[in-house]
């Protein structure tokens, strides 16, 4: 015996103790599935059989299946259930989580429940006929309590012979991958449909009077029209043939609208306002056939709420579906997908005000839907709106998807006067300067936060991290909008054990030798602060791309999201100096592209961090103050023949040290006047349209940099660069002579780099192996006396390795949610979190 179950559902097993309910559950479902009565009993009160603990036991058990419902889990209520009021409550359960209410109910009996009841429980005689006498009379009554499904099993054989057999929703269309054209509200207009579905590429089919009855597409691509075919245009029927031909060929789908659902409701005679255009099509209808008429009314009550298609990627709605209804079924979620939701008041035109749900949305699938006309489809939240209000003059609009491309014919005249001219868009205001809808909001990271990252899998952001990247976000940082990539902190080199060093190339190409990456990439670190460039061709890109419609056309911000200038013009003159050099390098044309993403170092350190460097130049002047008068001192003392020749020799040390500390930070300033005396050194060209370049080697980032930097040699810098094989003795000897080169002429180092682009897993994206001198400055002049370096060495770098690689991944998930189309609320979340893991307590030093 076959019982067909939802997938998604809350299943009641009904009938008396004794009747094989529990027997039944262990055979057919998963223990987690299983929720029962006893199991709760006994966990509040020590024992099953206390009568007493049944209330408690039982809002335990509804709180654990509300949490299993709302996760979307099938979920299996095992208790007695006979009375109509206890199933009422699951009946109210599945409600509130929009999932189907099913009964399997177990009639057997008299007799054989005693039996099993004298060696389980041994009720008394009189409490079990009360319970299936309460049965008997609530059998005819499972459907209209509110069950979807009512299984009833009467005997022993029945109960032993059950196969269950799980079923999809009618929603859930999740195989189809597509590629799908998905198609706005039609309204009767079949010639623009017609002229629609040929710019797609669909070949139509017609019968013998001409009539279009169905269209294919010669690359398997599949319709899915969003509903509100018929009413107020010239030719419902002509649209309904048409889409009823697709359907039925498979190379279409159609979800239910809401003038669908009235006009069925008029065709069955049932008592309707006779307005939007119903009228139109009624008339229209009445000129057909009855068994058109028929077969059209059969077709639209077929038609579902809503579909997921493409994994769950996709949902297809008629007026938009909030993420909790995604994939579940019920009136209330029926009603949403019709006519969306209402805050209960009318405009001036006198039609409902609607809730704006896709300003909230925070889904991941996108749902595209239709419903409000707009004059122009545009993602928000990750949905999009496609009534672009044809039959009101305007245009019938398609989403290709995956692609994600617009195609839109316009409407050959104005078919219907429109009650309300059309939106600028569906669920954002027409006022441009109200917050933007689809921005980060607090809710979205309050709390501990698990975000999932395509290099590292989940993250974890902690509750306690978040407050001071709450305060940069909101106090500090640059627009949002401009604010779609945070560069990561960088792992340094394992401490070296090398005479008078603390890091040394050796350990960074043996760590990459360890991780079996023979090509390595080393890169000149420049004196600078890091910079990231977001850079547009012109202000419409940035208007368009970005949001931003103040006429600027880029930014530069640091490490942290702030400004590197105060002075917006200023950062406009260097975006204009370097878009002359992509353009002179043709990297526009080049890559496709008309925006960019650079990182880079923008150098002198002292134009962003003078404040830091002041510090440096106070330890500096007090040491070269005190030390030289210490050493005249004891010179004194010793010329009298007093032996203070070990504390004399270490302050001519300090001295010594001061001097190259001095040295060591003067290479990081020089004047700036304007931006004379700026210079930018981008080394890593991180994302354009269409396009994140973590796939390219890095030797093919610096190659189409050194094209820009020939554009502009005053304004850039090169990056300067060696290539070594860690597999080669001679080759990395070469790698640590070129190392020692740089630091000893005054550079800060390197940074060693996989060749092959963006580091995968658990791999370091780049070592920073520093020089000597440059490590004086952070850790003070005298770091490299023999007792301050045996400390030093002592260095824990496991933490900052983590973090590194945890930063890392969300940038480069910040980049690509970006570059995807995703909404900016999921590029910052990503980017908030890189600010927040910034305030772990890991030594800032290394």
């Amino acid at each position: 015996m076959k019982l067909a179950i939802p997938e998604l559902s809350l299943v009641a097993l009904v009938g008396p103790s004794g009747s094989g309910k529990s027997t039944f559950a262990h055979r057919h479902f998963a223990p987690t599935q299983v929720l029962s009565s006893d199991v709760f009993r006994a966990m509040v009160a020590d024992d099953e059989n206390d009568q007493s603990a049944t209330a408690e036991a039982f809002d335990a058990l509804y709180h654990v299946a509300g949490k299993r419902l709302r996760a979307g889990r099938l979920t299996v209520v095992d208790a007695t259930h006979v009375q109509r009021e206890d199933r009422a409550k699951v009946v109210a359960l599945a409600r509130e989580h929009d999932v189907l209410p099913v009964a399997i109910v177990f009639d057997l009996p008299r007799s054989v429940c005693a039996t099993r009841n004298e060696n389980h429980r041994a009720l008394p005689d009189h409490v079990l006929r009360r319970q299936r006498d309460a049965l008997r009379r609530s059998l005819r009554h499972l459907h209209k309590e509110g069950f979807r499904k009512v299984h009833v099993l009467s005997t022993v054989d029945e109960v032993e012979s059950v196969e269950l057999q799980y079923e999809k929703a009618y929603n859930d269309k999740r195989e189809l991958t597509g590629p799908f054209d998905v198609i706005g509200d039609v309204h009767g207009c079949r010639a623009e449909l017609e002229n629609l579905l040929g710019r797609l590429g669909y070949r139509l089919d017609r019968d013998d009077s001409g009539r279009p009855v169905g269209a294919a597409h010669p690359d398997g691509r599949t319709a899915v029209f969003v509903g509100d075919l018929v009413d107020r245009g010239p030719d419902t029927p002509g649209v309904l043939r048409l889409v009823m031909g697709m359907v039925a060929a498979g190379t279409a789908l159609c979800v239910a609208g809401n003038h669908e659902n009235k006009l069925v409701r008029a065709l069955d005679g049932r008592k309707v306002t006779v307005s939007h255009g119903l009228a139109e099509s009624l008339a229209q209808l009445s000129g057909e056939s009855p068994d058109f008429r028929a077969s059209a009314r059969d077709f639209m009550y077929s038609l579902v709420s809503h579909y997921r298609l493409d994994g769950g990627d996709l949902v297809v709605a008629h007026a938009g579906l909030k993420e909790d209804y995604h994939g579940r079924a019920s009136a209330r979620v029926r009603s949403f997908c019709l006519y969306g939701e209402t805050t209960g008041e009318t405009d001036e035109y006198g039609l409902p005000v609607r809730h704006p749900w896709a300003r909230e949305y925070r889904g991941a699938a996108a749902v595209v839907y239709g419903h409000t006309p707009v004059l122009e489809p545009t993602w928000l939240n990750n949905t999009i709106c496609l009534d672009t209000g044809c039959v009101f003059g305007g245009s019938l609009t398609a989403l290709r998807w995956p692609e994600r491309d617009l195609v839109s014919v316009p409407a050959e005249q104005v078919h219907y006067q429109p009650v309300r001219p059309l939106a600028v868009e569906a669920g954002r205001s027409d006022d441009s300067q109200e917050r933007p809808d689809d921005l980060l909001r607090i809710q979205d990271v309050l709390g501990t936060r698990t975000l999932e990252t395509r290099l590292l899998g989940r993250l974890k952001v902690l509750e306690e991290n978040a407050a001071g990247a709450l305060e940069v976000m909101s106090r500090f940082a640059i627009d949002p909008r401009w604010l779609v990539y945070l560069p990561p902190t960088m792992a340094p080199s394992a401490t070296t054990e090398e005479e008078g060093l603390l890091e040394h190339p050796a350990e960074a190409f043996q760590y990459y030798r360890a991780e079996r990456v023979s090509q390595v990439l080393c890169e000149e670190k420049h004196m600078g602060s890091r910079a990231v460039v977001v850079l547009c061709r012109d202000g419409e890109v940035a208007r368009r791309r970005f949001g931003i419609a103040d006429g600027t056309t880029g930014a530069v911000h640091t490490r942290t999201g702030r400004a590197f200038f105060n002075d917006q013009e200023r950062t406009e003159r260097l975006l204009a100096r370097l878009r002359g050099a992509v353009d002179e390098a043709g990297l526009w044309a080049e890559l496709g592209t008309d925006w960019l993403v650079l990182d880079a170092e923008l150098l002198p350190w002292s134009a962003k961090a003078g404040d830091l460097l002041r510090q440096y130049a106070s330890v500096g002047a007090a040491a070269r103050a005190a030390l030289p008068t210490a050493v005249s001192v004891l010179e004194k003392v010793a010329g009298r023949g007093i032996d203070v020749g070990e504390l004399l020799g270490r302050q001519r040390r300090r001295l010594s040290h001061v001097d190259a500390f001095t040295a060591a930070y003067g290479g990081y300033c020089w004047p700036v006047d304007d931006l004379k005396g700026v210079v930018l050194a981008p080394f890593q060209i991180l994302a354009g349209e269409g396009a994140c370049y973590a796939d390219q080697d890095h030797l093919w980032h610096l190659e189409r940099i050194d094209r820009l930097v020939a554009a502009d040699p005053e304004l850039l810098r090169t990056t300067r660069r060696f290539l070594v094989n860690v597999d080669d003795p001679e080759s990395a000897a070469a790698g640590v002579a070129w190392w020692t080169e740089l630091t000893e002429r005054g550079g800060e180092g390197m940074v060693v780099k996989p060749l092959s682009g963006v580091a995968q897993g658990a791999l370091q994206p780049g070592i920073k192996c520093r020089g000597r001198e440059y490590l004086r400055i952070i850790y003070g002049p005298d770091y490299t006396e023999p007792a301050n370096l045996a400390r030093l060495r002592q260095r824990n770098l496991g933490r900052k390795r983590s973090l590194a690689l945890r930063e890392h991944a969300l940038g480069w998930e910040a980049l690509h949610r970006f570059v995807e189309g995703e909404p900016l609320w999921r590029v910052h979340e990503v980017v908030f979190a890189v600010l927040a893991l910034e305030s772990e307590p890991i030594d800032p030093r290394l």
